[in-house]
């Protein structure tokens, strides 16, 4: 029998048990994001049954009674451990209220649209001692990771479940924002569709709400064998996808197909 208490992370239980999955999603609608399997390896792993429950505005009880019936021990007894804050950076602190430019992205979000091109544009007009605050749902780790390698400084204040503020500081004007892809990423589609005949693994990300798009395929390359290609149907060139791509030393084609459509070859270098 497995024991648990307020710190046990979530991921333990879908491990431990093929029914804990439901039995968590029945607490709360809010658990319904697990069913996706990108966010639920992203917050199983570092959320415990004591976060959850703050995050959902339940009780942990809730949590006891019913994994109890699938054969957990339950240690209630044992006080969830409090985590201490992390340091908060010198630019968040010495901020002013004229130095932040609010974008709540969550609206657009909600209606399917994506917000990309406005954060773009708002970036590039960010001045130097100024921090742009995308207010979101969800930690946006590929934009992070982006503007962290240009240069910005970055926090993510991580408020509820459905509530993260992350503040964009550019700390000097130098940092220059350039999203362009390569000049050649057209170019050679039929050659490379040739090359990979037979050897392609294809995934759909059209249908995804952000930044699960980005996540899939990351995903699929990291089990993507070294003769095989990705072939990616997308609604729009993955700005943010294409410098990790280079890091990881993949090689892309793109074929924009009409508006709301493009396809991408991804290929080891």
């Amino acid at each position: 029998m497995k024991k648990i208490n307020a710190n046990t992370k979530i991921a333990y239980l879908l491990k431990s048990h093929p029914d804990a999955l439901e039995a968590i999603i029945s607490i709360d609608s809010k658990f319904n994001k697990l069913r996706n399997p990108l966010l639920r390896k992203i917050l199983a792993g570092r959320t415990s049954i004591a976060m959850a429950s703050k995050m959902a505005g339940c009780k942990m009880n809730d949590f006891f009674s019913k994994l109890k019936p699938l054969g957990f021990e339950i240690d209630a007894d044992t006080l969830p451990v409090v985590e201490e804050k992390k340091e908060l950076p010198t630019f968040i602190t010495t901020l002013t209220k004229n130095q932040i430019i609010d974008f709540d992205v969550r609206e657009l979000l909600a209606s399917g649209n994506d917000p990309l091109n406005l954060i773009l544009s708002k970036i590039k007009f960010v001045q130097a001692g100024e921090a742009l605050k995308i207010i979101n749902t969800f930690e946006p780790v590929p934009l992070i990771k982006m503007l962290e390698k240009k240069g910005f400084d970055v926090y993510s204040d991580v408020i509820s479940n459905e509530l993260v503020e992350t503040y964009f500081y550019k700390k000097s004007d130098k940092i220059i924002i350039e999203l362009e892809q390569k000049e050649d990423a057209g170019s050679g589609w039929d050659e490379v569709m040739q090359r990979f005949t037979d050897k392609l693994i294809t995934i759909d990300v059209r249908e995804l709400e952000m930044p699960q798009p980005m996540l899939s395929i990351l995903a699929e390359l990291d089990k993507l064998p070294t003769d095989t290609a990705l072939y990616v149907y997308h609604k729009r060139i993955p700005v943010f996808l294409l410098p990790e791509l280079s890091d990881r030393k993949f090689d892309y084609r793109i074929k924009e197909i009409n508006e709301g459509e493009v396809h991408l070859l991804i290929f080891q270098s």
